[in-house]
């Protein structure tokens, strides 16, 4: 019997990237979906396609059973179009959200949460086999300090003392190969951590302990960071999003708990760890 072919969308990315490298350690067909010129393991086919063009997706749903499934756009337009496309071909998709998804019980409160509570629903009303995966934030989000610590050994932000349980890309991908090549999260919506809370602070402190040079924390009011996010590109609406919502977690943190564990039988990788494996990227 021909074993199944899994599609992976955002395959350049860290978490797409991750769950390719670990579909095809495991000996399973993977096939990546890319814009442009990438490089993959040897075995693994990549093929030209682009979300924003559901038409152009053919080649590469063709004999696929599942798909992991990262949206790269900040609304839901174009989503049901995707969807249905997958819909013709596979049989499951497991979807990367976001723990701030929830319940569904409150309007989504950000862009971001938003257009991951519209696809949700659009994936459940397909009828497909699905997962939804809920991370909540991702640890290789701080390779957006790296030009700043290179060249200054310092990171200007808000919120110093502000602490997440960031989450390592290859976690996330590990509970993804489950969802793919599983029946055991059908149907689900986990909600997946990091190990502890790390502040930001720290979280700069363990990035010099990994490359091995004391590198520092420096503090700046919320108004500076916002104009220096406007300043390189970020949309207006993720500038008001982003900044309230980090100053939110102080008062209502984000929850830890064990699903990465529970799921792939491996605890979670720590911060720490997490830092270790990317000092090259902060050096």
């Amino acid at each position: 019997m021909t074993q199944p072919t899994i599609l992976v969308t955002g395959a350049t990315g860290r978490v797409g990237g991750s769950v390719v490298a670990q579909l095809h350690a495991a000996g399973v067909p993977v096939r990546a979906l890319v814009r442009g010129e990438a490089e993959f393991p040897q075995g693994v086919r990549a093929v030209r396609g682009d979300l924003g063009d559901p038409a152009s997706l053919g080649e590469a749903l063709e004999g696929v059973d599942a798909v992991f499934l990262v949206w790269p756009f900040l609304s839901a337009e174009g989503a049901a179009e995707v969807i249905d496309a997958i819909g013709k071909h596979a049989r499951r998709v497991v979807y990367l959200s976001s723990a701030g998804v929830g319940d569904g019980t409150d309007a989504p409160g950000d862009p971001i949460t938003a257009f991951h509570t519209e696809l949700e629903r659009l994936i459940e009303a397909s009828g497909l086999e699905r997962t939804a995966l809920r991370p909540t934030g991702f640890a290789s989000n701080t390779l957006g300090w790296a030009e700043e610590l290179r060249a200054t050994g310092a990171v200007r932000a808000p919120l110093p003392q502000l602490a997440r349980p960031l989450i390592h890309e290859a976690d996330i991908a590990a509970v993804a190969v489950r969802a793919l090549t599983t029946d055991t999260l059908l149907g689900a919506r986990p909600l997946l951590t990091g190990p502890e809370p790390v502040t930001q602070e720290r979280q700069v402190a363990l990035i010099g302990e990994a490359v091995g040079r004391p590198l520092r924390f420096e503090e700046i009011t919320p108004a500076e960071a916002a104009e220096q996010m406007r300043a390189a590109g970020w949309p207006a609406e993720l500038v008001a999003a982003v900044l309230p919502a980090q100053a939110a977690m102080l008062d209502h943190p984000e929850p830890v708990n064990d699903a990465v564990e529970r799921i792939t039988g491996i605890p979670a990788r720590s911060f720490r760890e997490w830092a270790v494996d990317h000092a090259a990227d902060f050096r």
